[in-house]
């Protein structure tokens, strides 16, 4: 009886834990990123009549790096948008919900923001001077950034 009891109270600790955690997660952020994750996959080519498809959105884990060159990572194989390594450091790992939404308290500064996509590194977007994937975080503020993941789907 004791054991069942014990058993008990270390799972009300365990829910009790993860579900304020998650709260303060979302009410308390005032500062950092947040966004939607989304996918698509297969033909994306428009066709007459047939509208395009929706991205669906996706549960996984973005990474934030400090601000990273395209030669600072090691592509998956040349022009690819997935990586296998990245060669800066890393400052921050949330995971998005089944919805797809996700926030991070961040520090103000230029940041570069990869999501896993199977084994590999996920980011598609560059600046002028192929940094990847930036987002910039101002005081007090949250700045927006949402992830099409389309390395699956061909144009």
């Amino acid at each position: 009886m004791r054991h069942i009891l014990f058993g008990l109270f270390l799972a009300f600790l365990t829910f009790s834990a993860c579900s304020s955690a998650k709260k303060a997660q979302t009410d308390e952020i005032k500062q950092g990123i947040s966004g939607l994750v989304t996918e698509v996959r297969g033909n994306q080519m428009p066709k007459p009549g047939i509208p395009p498809a929706t991205p669906k959105p996706v549960a996984t884990t973005l990474y934030v790096y400090e601000r990273t060159h395209i030669s600072q990572v090691k592509p998956l194989e040349t022009g690819s948008p997935l990586y296998t390594s990245i060669n800066t450091k890393l400052v921050a790992s949330v995971l998005s919900d089944s919805s797809g939404r996700y926030v991070v308290a961040l520090p103000v500064g230029t940041y570069s923001v990869f999501v896993k996509k199977g084994s590999h590194f996920f980011a598609n977007s560059f600046d002028m001077q192929n940094n990847i994937q930036l987002v910039t975080v101002d005081s007090g503020k949250i700045a927006p950034l949402n992830i099409l993941i389309n390395s699956g789907a061909s144009y």
